[in-house]
C-alpha cells in the first residue's frame, strides 16, 4: 500500500547504492585529500549481496515505489551488476506497471557495458559530466580519464536505446561555469537531456560555501545569452528539475536548484546504502540499519514494515532550512553522510 511521511510526501523513488567505491575523485564528492589510497572503503564482504538488494527492491515496490535508481559510488564497478538489474526488472509497481529502472554513472566504463545493461532490463542512464573541455574535466574529476571516454559512453548508451540519456553537470562558480554554453552546444542537437545542478553542501564538499553556488537562474541566463529558452508546462511536481525547451524547438535543458529554490516539499526519494542503511534525505547525518530484516529468517513483509515505520516518521527538509541551520549550528551537524555511500 502507498505510504506518506509526516509532511504528506509519498514514497515513490528508491536510490539503491551497490558500492561505495569510485574511480573518479571529483572535488565536490570524493576529494583525493580525503579519499586517498588509505581511505577505509567498505570491504566487499560488507556490501549487500544481490539477494539482499533484490529483497530491498521487492519491499520498496510493495510500499509504492515506482522507480529504482542504481547508484554508488560508481555502480559499474560492481561486478555482475547486470544480474541484479535482471532481477529488479521482473518487479512491478502497485499499479501493475513494470518497475522503472535507471542508473547513475560517470560513464567511464559505460561504452563496454551499455548493451549488456540494456539487455538486462535497464531503462535509462544518467551520466555525471561537469565539463567538455578536457583540462577542466580532468581537474574536476581528478582522474586519468579523458572526457572523450565519457562522451563515448554517452554515445554508446544512446546507440543501444538507453533513452532518454540524461547528463547532469554540477556547476561551481569560478571552476566550471564557463562550461555551461559548451555543454549546451554539444548536446543541443542530440536526444540527450542536459541538466545543470547547483553546487551543494553534500558529504564530501567540506569547503562548501554559498559564494561558490552558481544558481540555476544564473545558469539559465547564461544559456539565454545565446539560446532563447521556453518553459515547459505540465511538469512532474515530484521531479527535481525545472525543464525548458529551446525556442527553436530543438533540444531541452533542465535546472536543479536545490540551494536557491529547494524542493523538499515534493521529495519522494529514499536511499539505501551498499551496507544496508536507509537514509531519508541526501543530507542525513545518520541512517536506519535494515540489516536485521535482510537475513533469510526475515520476510519481505517484515522488511517493508520496518521501512514503513521509518518513512511515516520522516520530516526531513534540510534544504529548506539550510540557511537558518548553518547560521545557528555552523559545524555541529557536519559532514553529512558521504554522497559516494548513498548516491546523489
Amino acid at each position: 500500500m502507498n505510504i506518506v511521511d509526516e509532511l504528506g510526501r509519498p514514497l515513490r523513488d528508491l536510490r539503491l547504492s551497490v558500492i561505495d567505491r569510485c574511480n573518479f575523485r571529483c572535488t565536490y564528492c570524493m576529494p583525493r585529500e580525503v579519499f586517498d589510497a588509505h581511505y577505509p572503503f567498505m570491504p566487499s564482504s560488507d556490501r549487500l549481496s544481490f539477494d539482499q538488494l533484490h529483497k530491498i527492491a521487492r519491499a520498496f515496490a510493495s510500499l509504492g515505489v515506482e522507480k529504482i535508481r542504481i547508484t554508488g559510488g560508481e555502480p559499474l564497478l560492481r561486478r555482475g551488476i547486470e544480474r541484479l538489474i535482471e532481477r529488479i526488472a521482473t518487479l512491478t509497481t502497485l499499479s501493475g506497471k513494470p518497475m522503472e529502472i535507471a542508473l547513475t554513472t560517470n560513464a567511464s566504463l559505460l561504452a563496454a557495458k551499455a548493451r549488456s545493461l540494456r539487455d538486462a532490463g535497464l531503462g535509462r542512464v544518467t551520466v555525471s559530466l561537469d565539463a567538455v573541455d578536457d583540462a577542466v574535466f580532468r581537474r574536476m574529476s581528478d582522474a586519468d580519464v579523458p572526457v572523450s571516454q565519457v562522451l563515448g559512453g554517452i554515445e554508446a548508451a544512446c546507440a543501444v536505446g538507453l533513452a532518454p540519456v540524461k547528463v547532469n553537470a554540477v556547476i561551481e562558480r569560478g571552476v566550471n561555469d564557463d562550461q555551461i554554453l559548451p555543454l549546451v552546444r554539444l548536446f543541443k542537437h542530440t536526444h540527450v537531456a542536459l541538466r545543470f545542478i547547483e553546487y551543494m553542501d553534500v558529504g564530501g564538499a567540506s569547503d562548501w560555501s554559498s559564494a561558490k553556488v552558481f544558481t540555476a537562474q544564473q545558469a539559465r541566463h547564461t544559456i539565454e545569452s545565446e539560446f532563447p529558452l521556453v518553459a515547459i508546462t505540465g511538469q512532474d511536481p515530484s521531479g527535481t528539475a525545472v525543464n525548458y525547451r529551446h525556442a527553436d524547438g530543438i533540444g531541452e535543458v533542465g535546472f536543479i536548484a536545490s540551494v536557491s529554490a529547494p524542493f523538499c516539499g515534493s521529495c519522494s526519494r529514499a536511499r539505501v546504502s551498499a551496507d544496508g542503511q536507509l537514509y531519508t534525505c541526501l543530507f542525513s547525518t545518520h541512517g536506519t540499519d535494515l540489516q536485521p530484516w535482510l537475513s533469510d529468517t526475515a520476510s519481505v513483509e517484515q522488511l517493508a514494515d520496518a521501512v514503513r515505520g521509518r518513512w511515516t516518521r520522516r520530516n526531513d527538509r534540510y534544504s529548506e532550512l539550510r540557511s537558518a541551520r548553518r547560521a545557528q549550528e555552523p559545524r555541529k551537524a557536519y559532514p553529512t553522510v558521504r554522497m559516494s555511500l548513498v548516491g546523489g
